[in-house]
């Protein structure tokens, strides 16, 4: 549980980086190993690209980096409960664990809207936590009121 806690810290760093850039505050990590294989923020208004999620970015780079896109023993870590998008690319990658913070009553796919990741009828279920860090709530609320304002 501690080090699932400094890892979301990390995340909510990339998810600053996001807010500062105008971006929805959404920052994720992919560990193996107990290292930071990849970190990414949402992109998406920068790269105009709907696809450019944090989640799906940190997994692209973890891919490259580790010369396979089969992610087997990496955990990823974000700030926001994943979208349907990125449960697909997270089952794909083959990603051993998912942990995030701030559920997402919108878009999540993990168990807001849908349960994807924990479905049997899946050919792979990661394992599933949730960690609350009021901090990432606290980021988006205030990214959206500024927006609003």
């Amino acid at each position: 549980m501690n080090s699932d806690l400094h890892f979301l810290r990390e995340a909510l760093l990339e998810a600053e980086k996001a807010f500062r850039f105008g971006e929805v505050p959404i920052g994720a990590l992919v560990v193996k190993d107990s290292s930071v294989v990849a970190r990414a923020f949402n992109r998406k208004e920068f790269l105009q690209d709907p696809t450019a999620h944090a989640e799906l970015l940190a997994i692209r780079e973890a891919s490259r980096r580790l010369n396979s896109w089969r992610l087997n023993g990496c955990t990823l870590y974000s700030t926001v409960e994943p979208c349907v998008m990125c449960c697909g690319a997270i089952i794909q990658s083959r990603i051993s664990r998912v942990v995030y913070a701030v559920p997402d009553p919108k878009f999540g796919g993990v168990e807001s809207l849908y349960s994807i990741l924990t479905d049997e009828r899946n050919n792979h279920r990661p394992v599933v936590e949730r960690v609350e860090l009021p901090e990432a709530a606290e980021l988006l609320k205030k990214f959206f009121r500024k927006l609003r304002s």
